[in-house]
């Protein structure tokens, strides 16, 4: 095989991820953007697509026109899957008819607008046979791979505590009035679904929690607030948590924590040992004991295991970031990709991607979380249906 074969759906002139999907995907030279539907407006699809330098006749304003037309080439030109990176209301009818048309879906989180949605993919996807990727970012770096494997190994012992935060504060104030796209839409019901800060970034906090520790969120206690008026999705919330081992954990989202940019922090203590690993300082892990000193883990180290040092491009002392993070989510997958059309099971490394698994559990986060905050009953059951 050449290049594996990419379409995408979104992202046109202005949209910040999906920039930022194409250089993650370009970034190791295995992946080819070869057609798109970047706006349903055909002048700004057209306009994208030029920007891009694709063909005009590989450009498009419809999804559903981009699955038939591609669908129609020789199988040695055609997309092979179809990265979306629309707002959350697409996210399914997109998923769903590129995987009924034959193409592989990788996607932006969460997954649908709404657990319902995210069920009947779920059956989409076994029924087709195809693949289904997630973008859940920060499972991409080396060092949180780390912390999973040390955990996984039982370097901690028996996993007691989880504390995973996720703060903002770009939504301290009505961004949505000023002509900001990205907040207009993170706010619209009809867009988002039935949260903002939950459905936005403490889904990414649960699933981080969820991936390094190897366990699942079992039970939810959740308290969600819209501090700035007149918004209908919250912008803020906390969440207790209880995991199916017993341990007991804490998230923290906001999206109007003044003054914080990033900030997704995950602490892990075990019986014997705990570790902190910081997006905002990505290349360092540090693992925590009682007796002896507190070791520093750092990105590139020899000392580092085999999935950490797959996912690792450069050597010790050159910061890889949010954009490496990313493409080793578009390499898992392209490895997915490779495997599939050859008829062969991926290796480990491409394995280790977000599926429809996450999919799935990331939008009964969500909704779960939005309705034990509405309710006087204190624990509630985490499940998928």
């Amino acid at each position: 095989m050449g290049k594996v074969r990419m379409g995408m759906v979104g992202g046109g002139e202005g949209a910040f991820i999906g920039a930022v999907h194409r250089i993650a995907a370009a970034l190791d030279g295995e992946i080819e953007l070869v057609c798109g539907a970047f706006s349903s407006d055909a002048q700004r699809a057209a306009r994208s697509g030029a920007a891009l330098y694709l063909p005009p006749e590989r450009v498009y304003s419809s999804y559903l026109d981009m699955m038939r037309a591609e669908g129609a080439l020789p199988p040695q030109q055609r997309m092979q899957f179809v990265a979306i990176v629309t707002p959350n209301h697409l996210h399914f009818p997109v998923a769903e008819a590129a995987l009924r048309a034959g193409f592989h879906v990788l996607s932006d989180k969460p997954a649908t607008l709404s657990l319902d949605e995210a069920l009947r993919l779920r059956e989409i996807v076994q029924d087709s046979g195809l693949l289904y990727g997630l973008t859940h970012t920060y499972t991409g770096y080396p060092l949180v791979k780390e912390a999973r494997q040390r955990v996984a190994a039982g370097d901690f012992g028996a996993i007691r505590k989880v504390v995973v935060e996720y703060p903002q504060g770009w939504l301290a104030d009505r961004q949505e009035d000023v002509d900001n796209k990205q907040a207009q839409w993170r706010l619209d019901p009809s867009r988002a679904g039935i949260s903002s800060c939950m459905g936005d970034i403490g889904v990414h906090a649960a699933n981080l929690a969820e991936y390094v520790t190897g366990l699942r969120i079992s039970e939810i206690c959740a308290d969600l607030s819209a501090f700035v008026p007149g918004r209908a999705l919250d912008d803020d919330g906390a969440v207790l948590l209880r995991f199916d081992n017993g341990a007991r954990g804490v998230l923290h989202a906001s999206q109007v924590s003044v003054g914080e940019e990033n900030a997704i922090s995950l602490r892990v203590y075990g019986e014997h040992g705990g570790l902190e690993w910081r997006q905002q300082e990505p290349n360092t892990l540090w693992l925590k004991w009682n007796d002896r000193p507190t070791q520093m883990l750092r990105t590139g180290g020899p000392y580092l295991g085999d999935l950490a040092a797959a996912n690792t491009r450069t050597p010790m002392g050159h910061p890889e970031g949010y954009l490496e993070a990313f493409a080793n989510l578009y390499m898992a997958f392209a490895g997915q990709v490779r495997a599939h059309a050859e008829g062969q099971e991926a290796d480990a490394r491409s394995r280790d991607c977000p599926g429809i698994d996450a999919a799935v559990r990331g939008m009964a986060f969500i909704e779960l979380a939005v309705a034990a905050s509405a309710s006087e009953t204190k624990w509630h059951a985490f499940t998928t249906g």
